[in-house]
């Protein structure tokens, strides 16, 4: 959440795929994966039906744990800012239809009293820990961070929640956005902080924990807006999730008013290093995930990590509007939703993101068989086949029901919408769409098949050009004669 100190204020998701969870819950175990472990599934493997956009309606904040006993659970801001909120369900998408269960109500007067934001659940030594921020009911911003536990197994039950009690940091400020990890035997604690010495709204914090309540060590800052991406309506940095994954630690974060303009950030650091040495972290110089207009995903912000069912698949879960304009202030405007969608790594270990993805289907990447480390992805709107692809969402496409009909099938980008695939001649690119033109239905479709060198793959065959087929050809994607791996495509 955001917030300016002496005034109200606080400016404020698809499923395409998942994300290695920082709660805290099972970190060690997954923490040392190797980067390719298992061939992780597709969307259309892992969801088998069309994916859910928005996960969870009128969510802010949302967090999604890590499955305990087979059971994903989900809470996040409810936009009343009154109470905290608990659901399960056995899929990520089941979250959505999942009942929902009040496990705490802020108090009608005093501490607590006032804006609930924000809250984490975290699995800590076979306990559960309930983190969130509140202010009080004579001043709703006097935000200060706070943690409940239950000893029960199930995190629903409101009956198993102690009364919540305060995590004091060295000043008596605006506090915010608590989560906690634990990484090479230590458990730590990051948060969003107003530090009085310092001129913005929140920086960002860590320090080591001496129990779930406490901190053991100073808080040290590793990060504070400065960027003209961070300081958009207000100078924030704040919202951090924790991913410990191919031998680093990454922070994603969020910056600026909570309208349109917010964004997400990423910091970085060696996993061998002193995590509470500022040195050790280092910020990218651009956001990582952004408004799409194309895509109309307004102010994505304030993510969690987690895994899919598959336990290898990574999942980002985040909230975001569907439109940009806000009546009043945007911190009582209802609809960020809960989205979620995978995440991906490039070869060199560190995350992609991508755009925040619109409703539509499960989302493939297509490499060809005969260049499996590369990707389909489009340039200026032109299909070719590249290796190390940085940006994401231009080799991410979804199958849709071909506009030529029956048994047919058209491919549509991710991050324009609008555009479909097309054959132009032996090459191809992605178009808009042209109902009118009987040319374009036919050069826009395709037929799909096991693949030709691979039955776990795809071949796709022309319509317009019955007999031919997408190709890859040294770096080229072309359409022509079927040849073998070169005709076949992996999905991932």
């Amino acid at each position: 959440m955001t917030h300016a100190l002496s005034r109200r204020t606080l400016l404020g998701g698809g499923l395409g795929g998942f994300a290695l969870a920082a709660s805290g819950l099972a970190l060690p175990q997954l923490a040392g994966r190797a980067l390719a472990a298992t061939s992780p599934l597709t969307d259309a493997q892992v969801y088998g039906a069309p994916t859910v956009s928005p996960l969870v309606w009128q969510r802010a904040d949302p967090f999604v744990t890590l499955p305990v006993s087979g059971t994903y659970y989900f809470t996040g801001s409810v936009p009343e800012y009154d109470r905290i909120v608990v659901r399960g369900a056995d899929t990520i998408t089941g979250l959505g239809s999942a009942a929902e269960s009040v496990v705490w109500r802020r108090p009608t007067s005093g501490q607590m009293g006032g804006h609930i934001w924000a809250p984490e659940l975290h699995r800590i030594d076979g306990r559960w820990y309930l983190y969130f921020a509140a202010g009080d009911a004579g001043n709703v911003f006097n935000i200060r961070m706070y943690v409940m536990e239950s000893a029960l197994a199930d995190p629903r039950e409101p009956s198993g929640w102690g009364a919540p009690r305060q995590i004091v940091t060295p000043w008596s400020s605006f506090a915010l956005d608590s989560t906690t990890f634990e990484h090479l035997g230590r458990r730590y604690l990051v948060w969003a902080q107003s530090e009085p010495e310092i001129a913005v709204n929140t920086s960002l914090y860590i320090a080591e924990m001496a129990s779930p309540f406490a901190l053991a060590s100073a808080p040290v800052r590793i990060a504070t807006p400065t960027r003209s991406w961070e300081v958009q309506g207000f100078k924030v940095n704040e919202g951090p999730a924790v991913l410990v994954r191919n031998g680093r630690v990454f922070i994603t974060f969020s910056a600026s008013a909570t309208d349109s303009r917010y964004c997400m950030g990423l910091l970085t650091a060696d996993a061998r290093s002193n995590l509470l040495d500022a040195g050790a972290w280092s910020k990218g110089a651009d956001p990582v995930v952004t408004t799409n207009e194309q895509t109309r995903q307004y102010g994505p912000g304030h993510n969690s990590f987690t895994v899919a069912e598959d336990g290898v698949t990574d999942v980002m879960v985040y909230h975001a509007r569907d439109y940009r304009d806000i009546v009043g202030d945007p911190l009582y405007d209802p609809n960020r939703h809960a989205r979620a969608q995978r995440l991906y790594w490039h070869p060199d270990g560190t995350p992609l993101l991508g755009v925040p993805v619109g409703t539509g289907g499960p989302i493939v990447r297509l490499s060809p068989a005969d260049s499996a480390s590369s990707f389909v992805r489009h340039f200026a709107y032109d299909l070719r086949v590249d290796a190390d692809v940085r940006e994401l969402a231009d080799s991410q496409f979804r199958f849709v029901p071909g506009r030529a009909g029956t048994d047919t099938v058209s491919l549509q980008s991710v991050n324009f919408p609008d555009r479909f695939v097309r054959v132009t001649g032996t090459s191809l690119r992605i178009e808009p769409v042209d109902e009118a033109s009987s040319t374009y239905v036919a050069e826009a479709s395709f037929r799909r098949q096991p693949g030709l060198a691979n039955p776990r793959g795809v071949s796709l065959q022309s319509v317009s050009a019955p007999g031919s087929y997408l190709r890859h050809d040294k770096g080229r994607l072309v359409v022509g004669p079927a040849s073998g791996s070169k005709s076949t495509f992996l999905l991932s």
